[in-house]
């Protein structure tokens, strides 16, 4: 699809096109909390979605030059695994101090790794350029309308994976908040089908780029301090289309800080004996701080975490 409106169509699209090859993940219960379980997809993370739907959707001729991306590591993982499976060459560009587990599992599925020369907003701009002197096709993660109707797809499970009815029910969403692909993708197919379904997009303290735009501050000015979270670190590039979806389906936005994220990492790994990655924590940080009346549902976004920070965290 070459439009760039996303509606609650396209995501079920998305999701006839990649049924199979992702998992339907599980929504437990852990404590009072829903947890949706994207740390089980088969790169560790939900970003395998959107880059399924976009890579199984272009054309040969348009994967001719190869696929370039940049990534923090999982999106580069979904890149990674989708190239495989339509056999195309795979260029990643990572920031200087990626993860290393992130990193070795992308080269593990063939791409090529290109390191910048700083974090993930010099990455992505060394990609975008490396992408035009190639003449390649361009992978964003989060500035593309077919990424986030991939993305969607977990809005349609957890609408289906929620008992019935819906309607009087207090129900959140929690969602980790970067470049916003996630959330446009999951508030808009949710809204679609339960319009009263409440989404909460969630930052760090580090880098709270679109929680300042929807309170109406200046993101140019945002001055981002480094964050264990590092998959929700760097700038939202300019005129990105997922500002405006944001706008229509997020009801409001939280930052946790870094101690908070920490205790989350903790809290998971007692109440279901897993690891999920510091992303992942910051909507099980902001869930838990709610109304114990509120019924809370979190995305677990991934489970890449690094080897050092589960030995510093200790198990539990």
């Amino acid at each position: 699809m070459s439009s760039q409106r996303v509606d609650l169509e396209r995501i079920r699209e998305a999701r006839r096109r990649i049924e199979g090859l992702v998992t339907s993940t599980p929504l437990a219960k852990a404590g009072r909390l829903r947890l949706k379980c994207e740390n089980h997809q088969p790169t560790g993370s939900f970003k395998v979605r959107g880059a399924l739907n976009k890579i199984l959707g272009a054309s040969p001729r348009e994967l001719a030059p190869g696929v370039v991306a940049a990534s923090a590591g999982n999106h580069g993982l979904g890149v990674a695994f989708a190239c495989k499976l339509r056999g195309t060459r795979a260029t990643i560009v990572v920031p200087r101090h990626a993860v290393g587990a992130k990193v070795a599992g992308i080269i593990a599925l063939g791409a090529e790794i290109v390191r910048a020369d700083g974090g993930y907003a010099e990455a992505e701009l060394e990609g975008q350029n490396l992408a035009h002197s190639r003449g390649a096709f361009w992978v964003s993660p989060y500035n593309d309308p077919d990424v986030i109707a991939g993305q969607g797809t977990i809005g349609l499970e957890i609408v289906s994976q929620l008992e019935l009815p819906l309607a009087g029910r207090r129900i959140t969403i929690y969602v980790p908040v970067s470049g916003g692909g996630l959330i446009s993708g999951i508030g808009l197919a949710v809204k679609g089908l339960a319009a009263g379904v409440r989404i909460v997009g969630v930052q760090t303290e580090a880098a709270p780029y679109i929680h300042t735009f929807l309170t109406g501050g200046d993101i140019d000015k945002v001055v981002e301090t480094p964050t264990i979270a590092d998959g929700l670190a760097g700038p939202v590039e300019h005129g990105s289309i997922t500002l405006e979806l944001i706008k229509t389906v997020v009801d409001d936005t939280q930052l946790v800080d870094e101690a908070s994220i920490r205790e989350a990492l903790r809290w998971v790994r007692r109440e279901t004996g897993e690891w999920v990655e510091p992303s992942a924590a910051v909507g099980v940080a902001a869930a838990l701080r709610q109304d114990p009346g509120q019924e809370a549902v979190v995305i677990l976004s991934g489970g890449n975490i690094d080897q050092a920070l589960k030995d510093e965290l200790g198990d539990g």
